[in-house]
């Protein structure tokens, strides 16, 4: 099942490749690569899922995967059984271009429980440099 969190994405086309990060969080999806940013919302059915992503361009230089188009409508489906979804997305813009993609669901560490309180910061208590004559 795609759970809420941060994954890395890579994608690709028959044009190039990409890399971004998407986040996911109640119901939607949004997130940005070099080129491009994306929004959009997620319907969840067990470990499949589809969503509808719009993109826009944040940076100018190359072609987007898509070629040449900027500002696409992405229909997404995907599976998701683990950790690891993957998708293929197409758009009206781009008609017979088909991306392939992978969402890596990013693990955050857990935070180390404090079993002591840590003690005020008083520089008096820091050592001395010593002197250097002039």
């Amino acid at each position: 099942m795609l759970r809420d969190g941060t994954y890395a994405a890579w994608y690709k086309t028959p044009f190039d490749q990409g890399t971004g990060i998407v986040h996911v969080a109640d119901g939607q999806i949004w997130g940005r690569d070099s080129l491009m940013t994306y929004h959009g919302s997620l319907e969840i059915d067990g470990d499949r899922f589809t969503a509808t992503v719009s993109t826009k361009r944040h940076t100018e230089g190359r072609d987007t995967v898509f070629g040449v188009y900027d500002e696409l409508t992405l229909d997404i489906e995907g599976t998701c059984p683990g950790k690891i979804a993957t998708y293929t997305a197409t758009a009206a813009q781009a008609r017979g271009v088909v991306l392939l993609g992978t969402l890596i669901l990013a693990e955050q560490p857990a935070e180390p429980e404090r079993t002591e309180e840590v003690p005020a910061f008083n520089p008096a208590k820091l050592p001395k440099l010593p002197r250097r004559s002039r």
